[in-house]
């Protein structure tokens, strides 16, 4: 292998916005997430609306305005 190519490979931590952290290594500084394992409807089977940028919103008033 070529010397000096490759990007540091370090510990980092990813935060989820419910609250948990996971501990890893990657070649990126700490990150964020909207949805993990913990949360995540596949995962606990709990029915969760995740509302990107008020898309929920905008089809429940188009759907309002055609009724």
């Amino acid at each position: 292998m070529k010397e000096n190519i490759h990007p540091k490979y370090e510990s980092t931590k990813i935060r989820c916005s419910c609250g948990n952290e996971i501990e890893t290594r990657s070649t990126h500084a700490d990150m964020t997430v909207e949805v993990c394992s913990k949360c995540h409807p596949f995962y606990t089977d709990k029915q969760r609306y995740v509302d990107t940028g008020g898309r929920i919103g905008k089809f429940k008033k188009r759907l309002a305005q055609a009724r």
